[in-house]
């Protein structure tokens, strides 16, 4: 059973001042391009989650909101645009997993303590982007 990695890319892409805030959804779509190689090379060098498998491949989701909202997913990332708070369909997806491994990739405190209570592991934003 392949890993499930839910990706706050709101989170994730304001985690390096790069000047995302002036394309939000160009930095979504730099992000989401990004991510591509760890759906089958996986994330092997992420420590500390016990019990789960980060080699690849993985199933990787984006989850996207506001202005990032409607961009396409590729070949090795499913992007989901949140219909309205994207904590909360992380949520939504981090339960619907149960019964396999997820880890969700968010530095959120709120959020990860959220997925937490639902299953979910979580590792921080460099994860994704070392």
């Amino acid at each position: 059973m392949r890993t499930l990695v839910v990706v706050d890319a709101a989170n994730v892409v304001g985690s390096v001042p790069d000047g995302w805030w002036k394309d939000r959804r160009g930095a979504a779509e730099r992000l989401r391009d990004a991510l591509v190689p760890y759906a089958e090379e996986g994330l092997p060098g992420l420590p500390g989650l016990p019990g789960l498998s980060l080699s690849g491949p993985l199933e990787l989701v984006l989850v996207v909101e506001g202005a990032a909202r409607g961009i396409e997913s590729v070949p090795g990332v499913e992007v989901d645009s949140a219909p309205a708070v994207g904590d909360d369909r992380i949520v939504e997806l981090a339960a619907a997993a149960a019964g396999r491994p997820c880890v969700v990739v968010t530095a959120d405190r709120e959020l990860r303590r959220r997925v937490g209570e639902v299953g979910a592991q979580c590792a921080g934003p460099r994860a994704v982007r070392p």
